[in-house]
């Protein structure tokens, strides 16, 4: 994977389940599951804007209190996407709080959290340190086939899975990999410069070959046009491919509908991280507990035609046999 994406996991494979994806050239990150960060250096998590939820079971919710007390006093937009309950539990955990100081803090942290429905649509709600964190319920955004969120660059997509209550699965996908030819925009007299993001937007929006892309010169304007066709810059300084996609899935049945559901989220992904909970010979276990097997998930990801597997959230009952696991779960990824 390239290095648009950074994908590290929180902690090991027995630890709580979390995901850590850097946004390199952005400056940012995204966090996938809040349970214990603590391995997350602090200048890491201050650059998470964006934290999406599976379930709000302990071991995926309980590192809320712990971010909020570093993020406390500073001038921060945090967005947090959840299943259903997301708005009233963030909204519990701040009122457990007395908040008398916090409006002579000098940066107001602000909070908005965004519900996600089964059918794919949510309702947000805001909280601001200034008003010591009471709720705003906001204008819910459109969802459009699941799509949480919608940048230049990405977007984040949500299924719904069935774990004895619902929880989300995610894939994080670039819309497309986008290279400019330096060389080339040099050599046809063009500057780099701020002009070339408005072109990559473009270019991600599928304007068409006609459309007009105001450009730049190395050396002045004057006689030459201040845009100039889009196919043209298309075709001379842009090298462009299909985007990266990850995808994180854990604690879900394996059922019919979740297996239609996970290969569908996960197709064609550079990257599945998936969970492993149990050996395949405990798979009466896994299905009173609702978690997939090692080898449920190796074959899930071969379906979904992944490129690489990884998996976590390993029971302890195996924590001196963790390869075990990933050799059982790898077996089935490859069909062997």
């Amino acid at each position: 994977m390239p290095q648009h994406f950074d994908p590290q996991l929180v902690n090991d494979r027995f630890g709580d389940a979390g995901l850590y994806v850097d946004l390199v050239f952005q400056r940012r990150a995204i966090l996938f599951d809040l349970g214990d960060h603590a391995k997350v250096a602090p200048r890491k998590l201050l650059r998470v804007n964006d934290i999406f939820i599976t379930h709000r079971h302990m071991d995926h919710f309980a590192g809320f209190d712990s971010l909020l007390r570093l993020l406390i006093g500073r001038e921060k937009v945090l967005r947090i996407y959840g299943p259903p309950g997301m708005i009233d539990a963030v909204e519990h955990k701040l009122k457990a709080y007395t908040w008398n100081l916090v409006e002579g803090y000098d940066g107001n942290l602000t909070i908005r959290v965004m519900d996600v429905d089964e059918a794919g649509q949510m309702r947000a709600g805001e909280f601001q340190g200034r008003s010591r964190f009471e709720r705003t319920d906001c204008e819910s955004p459109q969802s459009e086939k699941g799509v949480l969120t919608r940048e230049p660059d990405f977007l984040v997509r949500a299924v719904t899975l069935d774990h004895g209550l619902p929880v989300l699965g995610f894939a994080l996908e670039e819309r497309m990999e986008i290279n400019i030819l330096r060389n080339k925009v040099e050599s046809m007299g063009l500057a780099v410069g701020p002009w070339l993001r408005s072109f990559k937007d473009a270019v991600l929006d599928a304007a068409g070959d006609d459309a007009p892309a105001p450009v730049a010169w190395r050396e002045g304007a004057a006689g030459r046009p201040a845009t100039l066709p889009l196919g043209l810059l298309r075709r001379e300084i842009l090298k462009a491919g299909p985007g990266r996609k990850i995808a994180y899935v854990v604690d879900c049945a394996f059922t019919p509908e979740n297996e239609q559901k996970i290969i569908a989220l996960a197709g064609n992904a550079d990257i599945l991280f998936i969970e492993a909970t149990f050996l395949d010979v405990d798979s009466a276990v896994a299905a009173a507990r609702r978690h997939l097997t090692a080898r449920q998930a190796g074959a899930l990801g071969r379906k979904a035609g992944a490129k690489r597997l990884v998996t976590l959230h390993y029971s302890p009952r195996y924590k001196e046999q963790g390869d075990l696991l990933a050799d059982e779960a790898q077996r089935a990824f490859l069909g062997s």
